[in-house]
Order: C-alpha cells, then structure tokens, then sequence
C-alpha cells in the first residue's frame, strides 16, 4: 500500500492537488492518503503574552477548518483518509513529515505565481521539490479556456 501525502492549506490549489490524490487512487494506485496542514508558529511576542497551550489550540483548531473541504472530498468519494495540523515553517515541516509518515509521493498545489512574485516572496513547493528526498507532484489548476481567449483578443 502506497503512501500519498497531500498538502492543504484551503486554497484552491491544494484542493486540486486532492483531487488528483484522488484520482489516482480511484484509477486503481492502491494508496492510503494523508492530508497535512501547516501552521506558522507562534512569535515570541505572541508566547510571552498568551497561554501557549490555547495559542497551538487555536492553531490545530485553524488548520482543522483549513482542511474540511478535502476531507469533504475524500469522504464523499468513500476514501479513507488521516489528517494532521503541524506547526512551524511550512516547506521545512513538509519535508520532515514525508520522512516521518514514511510518504511514496508528496503532492502539492501550485500558487502560480509568476517568476518576479516567486523570487520576492518565495515558494513552498520550490523548496519542498529541492528539498525532500520523496516524489513531489506539484498540481496546477485547470487553465480556463476563456483567459485564453480574452488575452487573445487583448492581443489583437
């Protein structure tokens, strides 16, 4: 049995990256599927100042919320799944967490941001693919055909 680890953090992207979790798995991969969120940690100011047992409650609680619709997905389709909220910096806590759940694939949502973007404000999946040891798939949303066709005409 395969062990696929999906990146979620609400977005679109990492609901894409479900669904193609799922898709291979309803294509036949046998696979179990771990949905992972990562929080940023608490500053310091933020510790010295507040309970930091309600501080990292409030940050599972987060990422709990940050991951329903995926699990509304993979639950839908009647596929078994297991979640976990991490804390820290998020490329750094992937890399660890496809060590520790022993994953055969990483997969990821792409941002799409463009390569100035990319450079000024870094990129999760960037450092997960030149970091980890494991596979990393890196999902792209579907290009809308009607973009296409407005760029065109703003071509034109």
């Amino acid at each position: 049995m395969q062990q696929l680890m999906i990146a979620v953090d609400g977005s679109n992207e990492s609901l894409e990256a479900v669904r193609k979790g799922l898709s291979l798995v309803q294509g036949g991969l046998r696979a179990e599927i771990a949905l992972v969120q990562v929080q940023e940690a608490a500053s310091f100011l933020e510790l010295a100042t507040q309970d930091s047992d309600a501080i990292a409650a409030a940050a599972v609680e987060a990422g709990e919320h940050l991951m329903a619709s995926a699990a509304s997905l993979l639950e839908t389709a009647g596929v078994p799944f297991s979640m976990e909220v991490a804390l820290g910096e998020p490329s750094t806590v992937l890399v660890d967490m496809a060590d520790q759940l022993n994953a055969d694939m990483v997969i990821l949502g792409a941002r799409g941001m463009g390569a100035i973007q990319s450079v000024l404000v870094g990129s999760v999946s960037k450092a997960v693919i030149s970091r980890c040891s494991k596979p990393v798939l890196v999902v792209k949303l579907p290009e809308d055909p009607a973009l296409d066709v407005l760029s065109a005409e703003d071509d034109a």
